[in-house]
C-alpha cells in the first residue's frame, strides 16, 4: 500500500479556489481537487463565508481576495 498524504485546510482550500479561478459547477471542483461532494459543500461554505469565492447561479467563482490569497499560496509553494 502506498503511502497516503494529508493535505492541510490551506492546501485544500487553494486548490479549490484553482478551480474555481474562471467559474467552475461544483462537480467540476469535485474532480479538480479530488474531494468528495461532503468535503467540498464544507469547504465552500467556509471559503464563502471568508469572501474568498462566491456562488454565482450554478457557478462558484473565486473572488478578487480569493485570488490574492492563491497567489500568496503560489509564492509560497502550496
Amino acid at each position: 500500500m502506498g503511502d497516503t498524504i494529508r493535505r492541510t485546510k490551506s492546501t485544500i482550500s487553494v486548490e479549490i479556489l484553482r478551480a474555481a479561478l474562471e467559474g467552475a459547477k461544483k462537480t467540476h471542483i469535485v474532480y479538480r481537487a479530488n474531494l468528495n461532494f461532503e468535503v467540498v459543500n464544507k469547504y465552500l461554505s467556509l471559503l464563502k463565508e471568508k469572501g474568498l469565492i462566491e456562488q454565482k447561479d450554478n457557478l462558484y467563482v473565486t473572488t478578487e481576495k480569493g485570488r490574492e490569497f492563491q497567489e500568496i499560496a503560489n509564492y509560497l509553494g502550496m
